[in-house]
């Protein structure tokens, strides 16, 4: 039997742009539109009342924009798995989107076969970003994490460092891949591995650094010169 496809709410205040999106989704038998939205406002109401796998969010929008609309949505929905779709680049949003709980920030520029991959790794909890906006926001996150560090304990910083020095090669390359934001898929295919086992690698290349998620792990990866 067939998985049932993953449910997906489209949010653009552009029609023309949401009609392509949609038309293109259409095509990949793993996702379905269930409903579109206009404008952040509307998108909180629809994600609450439909629970969709998966919240396509553009940034900039009339009554409310994307960025404030994942923050309502998380608050109510704390599952729900939010991309941002936009033209929109500037770190500050992107950062601004991530630290509100989204799980994606991609470009309208993102071929159509990365934009598949990219929504199949969200809906399998992974983050995803487009190349162009990874390094500026991982940047953003390891100033923030050293500054911390350094403030509370600087000898812990150096320590996680030490750790990641400490990994096996594959496991170095690993971390450079998900710092460049890869994907599980994109990793695997480059070092000739399953996605089953770079998940299960990386799962335990974050418990023995002690991190949460692949934007720590990039950040660490980046302190270290892995980056």
């Amino acid at each position: 039997m067939e998985d049932t496809p993953s449910k997906i709410l489209l949010v653009d205040d552009q029609v023309l742009y949401r009609e392509a999106v949609r038309s293109l989704i259409e095509r990949w038998p793993e996702f379905e539109v269930v409903a579109e939205a206009s404008d952040g406002a509307e998108a909180v109401e629809l994600a609450c009342s439909l629970a969709p796998d998966l919240i396509l969010l553009d940034v900039r929008m009339p009554r409310m924009d994307g960025v404030e609309a994942a923050r309502r949505i998380l608050r109510r929905a704390p599952d729900a798995k939010i991309v941002m779709l936009t033209v929109e680049s500037d770190k500050d949003y992107v950062f601004e989107a991530l630290q509100n709980g989204a799980r994606g920030y991609l470009l309208k520029d993102t071929p159509a076969r990365k934009l598949h991959d990219r929504l199949r790794s969200v809906v399998q909890g992974e983050m995803a970003l487009s190349e162009s906006v990874t390094a500026p926001v991982v940047d953003e996150f390891a100033r923030l994490r050293a500054s911390v560090g350094n403030a509370a304990d600087g000898g812990a910083a150096s320590r996680l460092r030490h750790e990641v020095q400490g990994l096996t090669a594959r496991d170095k390359t690993m971390l450079s891949l998900v710092a460049q934001g890869k994907t599980n898929e994109e990793i695997g295919a480059e070092l000739y591995l399953s996605v089953g086992t770079v998940k299960k690698q990386l799962s335990s290349i974050m418990l023995q650094l002690g991190v949460d998620n692949r934007v720590q792990l990039a950040v660490l990866a980046v302190k270290a010169g892995l980056g």
